[in-house]
């Protein structure tokens, strides 16, 4: 059995134990909590097979593999490594209830769909294009599902339910500080990746991108009115819920859209 077969199953497991772990640990503590080390160790050692495994799949002797299931668990596991990273330091556990399932899915799919998407390769300089971009896409998702989450507390708050679910969440300040540290490092990276594409990508029309860039623009472009809202104006609340989800269903549309029309349109 191939290596990245093997550690991605033990991913998906041990995933499970972490989800396990932390799951018993929200139903049982009142106060809100951080990663304890059961879950921190089964959840870092899932990334890290996790990482092994997605790796494996998209690099290939022949060349760089991104069908759109291989490009996927990639950026899932470094969405996963984010939140706990942000679970480590800050008590929002319930973000690790929504991730892990999802990484541990996407890693399921990618070792069991295959693709015709022939291999690339990749000079330096467009390997750091891929790479920002994976991570900048990867912050936006976590951004984004922290949004979600504000959304849902806001609701709450609103309405006066005070579930068992609310006195999990921090404060609402703390929520949309995190949101706000997400939003500008996802930024910085997506510019630079941006960046580096118009300096390393020889022809984008060529290769049947131009709306991937275009949707990519777009999005920049809302972040960047709504870091500035933020910074001069103290945009907050639901400015900054929908801003944040109207960018990255932007980054989306470019993304998997391209994606999609290149993988199983063009290619079919």
């Amino acid at each position: 059995m191939p290596i990245s077969t093997l550690s991605g199953i033990a991913a998906i497991v041990l995933y499970i134990a972490s989800l396990s772990f932390q799951s018993h640990a929200i139903r049982t503590q009142n106060a809100r909590i951080k990663a304890g080390p059961a879950v921190a160790a089964t959840g870092l050692a899932a990334i890290a097979l996790h990482g092994i495994s997605a790796w494996l799949l998209v690099v290939r002797p022949d060349g760089y593999h991104f069908g759109i299931v291989q490009v996927s668990t990639l950026i899932l596991a470094a969405i996963a490594l984010l939140a706990m990273i942000t679970n480590l330091r800050r008590p929002l556990a319930i973000i690790v209830l929504w991730v892990f399932p999802l990484a541990a899915l996407a890693l399921l799919l990618s070792l069991l769909i295959d693709s015709d998407y022939p291999t690339q390769q990749l000079n330096a300089g467009l390997a750091a294009h891929v790479l920002l971009s994976v991570l900048a896409y990867s912050l936006f998702a976590l951004a984004s599902l922290q949004a979600a989450f504000l959304a849902y507390q806001n609701y709450n708050l609103r309405h006066q339910h005070a579930s068992a679910v609310m006195r999990r969440f921090p404060p609402l300040q703390d929520m949309e500080k995190l949101l706000f540290e997400l939003l500008w490092i996802a930024q910085i990276l997506l510019t630079l990746a941006i960046a580096a594409g118009f300096m390393f990508v020889d022809d984008l029309m060529a290769q049947g991108l131009p709306h991937k860039t275009v949707f990519s623009l777009l999005a920049w472009t809302v972040f960047s009115v709504l870091l500035w809202g933020r910074y001069r104006l103290g945009w907050r609340g639901n400015t900054a819920i929908k801003g944040t989800l109207a960018g990255f269903a932007l980054l989306l549309l470019g993304f998997y859209g391209s994606k999609i029309v290149i993988e199983f349109i063009l290619g079919g």
